[in-house]
Formats: structure tokens, C-alpha cells, sequence
């Protein structure tokens, strides 16, 4: 935990996930997909650990980003296309939840729980519903729900008010510090998970909450 009274949580009865790298194990279908991608355009794979670090703020950022600043709209526009069709078909081949996380989920189910990513809501909710995860929770927005994606507010915001929560009775619980953000520039708590895809940018954005394993959650929100 980073700096805040574990008592400072009895309020919180809102949760709002994010989805890769917290909930779900989707690095290697996400690697597959960007380099079928590059492949398509005749360009040779990435290493993983590169792609790993371009996760996290959407499809259209993670493929951009693939290909380099060199590369044109057309060439974006098409990579992006074929990336988004490959993995609607391979994106349960290999992602599984992480380790703790049905564990976590059926403690917390009490709770009005959402997800909120930067991945696209089709996507985000067939994976969620394959994995057998989505009754857990009562709204899932992606990165085309809103105007704007995470570390915007706007989804968060509209989370609040779909959960009739306050700031300070919702929190956020991420990988990386788009989601602590995001928590920050909503006004709510965050927590992050050490496991995850951006773990590494928790170092410079720490969270209120840092944990292990979604299991450790419950008791510090328990009353």
C-alpha cells in the first residue's frame, strides 16, 4: 500500500476495472495481431517486449505506434484494419485471466463493479463474456464508448453517475498509470496491481493502493 490509511477505503463500494494487464492475460494474442499486421504491410515482427509497451491506449495508439513515425495514413488506416480483423478472430487463442483474478471477482461480486478500457468495447466484451467473467460486472465501456479514452475522465465520469457513486466511493484499479490518471483526474482512488502489462510506470505514477493479487483487495474495502 502507498501512503494511505487502509480505513481511508470504508467508503468505496464502486469498482471500475481496466481490462489488459489487470483482468486479463492478452499480451501474446496482442503481439500475434500487431505482427500479422506489420506482415500484411510486408514489414518484419516486432520483439514482444516492444509491443508490450505500446498497449494500453487503444488499437488505433498500439498500431500507429507498431509502425513507426514514418509511416503514412494510408498505411495506418489499412494496418490498423487488419489488425482489428485478425484478432476478432484469435483474440481468446491464448489470453486467459490472471492468476487471483476469478478469485478476486467472486469476493468483491457484492460490489457494483465495471470495466473501463481503452481496448474496444466489442472486443472488450466478447473476451469478457469467453473468459466467463462479464456477470460480474454491470456496465463494460471501451475505448469507442466515449469521445475520449483513458486518462480522460469522461468515462469514469459517466461511471459515477451510472453507479449514483461520488468520487471518493469509486475507485480504479489498473496496471499503469493511465489508470491512476484517470483516478486522479476523476477525483477517485486507484489501485494498482503489480502483475500487469505497465506495472513498470506505476513506479512514477504509485497509486493509493498497490497490490499482488486481486484477492488482496476486499479486506482493505471490508467495513
Amino acid at each position: 500500500m502507498t501512503g494511505t490509511a487502509a480505513n481511508s477505503f470504508s467508503r468505496v463500494h464502486a469498482l471500475v476495472f481496466d481490462l489488459d494487464g489487470t483482468l486479463i492475460d492478452s499480451k501474446l494474442d496482442l503481439v500475434l495481431s500487431v505482427n500479422a499486421a506489420l506482415g500484411h504491410l510486408n514489414r518484419g515482427p516486432l520483439e514482444p517486449e516492444r509491443i508490450y509497451g505500446y498497449v494500453g491506449q487503444g488499437a488505433p495508439m498500439l498500431v500507429r505506434r507498431a509502425l513507426g513515425p514514418a509511416a503514412t495514413e494510408r498505411e495506418v488506416d489499412e494496418s490498423l484494419a487488419y489488425f482489428l480483423s485478425y484478432y476478432r478472430a484469435h483474440m481468446l487463442d491464448h489470453t486467459v485471466t490472471y492468476p487471483g483474478v476469478r478469485e478476486g471477482l467472486e469476493l468483491l461480486k457484492e460490489r457494483p463493479m465495471a470495466v473501463l478500457t481503452n481496448k474496444p468495447v466489442r472486443f472488450s466484451q466478447g473476451i469478457l463474456d469467453g473468459l466467463g467473467i462479464a456477470h460480474y460486472f454491470r456496465y463494460v465501456y471501451g475505448g469507442n464508448s466515449f469521445a475520449t479514452k483513458k486518462p480522460d475522465p469522461e468515462g469514469m465520469n459517466v461511471l459515477l453517475r451510472d453507479f449514483g457513486a461520488s468520487p471518493r466511493e469509486a475507485m480504479i484499479v489498473g496496471d499503469s498509470e493511465v489508470d491512476v490518471q484517470t483516478a486522479r483526474n476523476a477525483g477517485t482512488w486507484s489501485c494498482g496491481v503489480t502483475y500487469g502489462l505497465g506495472s513498470e510506470g506505476l513506479r512514477f505514477d504509485p497509486p493509493d493502493l498497490l497490490l499482488d493479487s486481486l484477492v488482496e483487495l476486499a479486506p482493505f474495502l471490508a467495513t
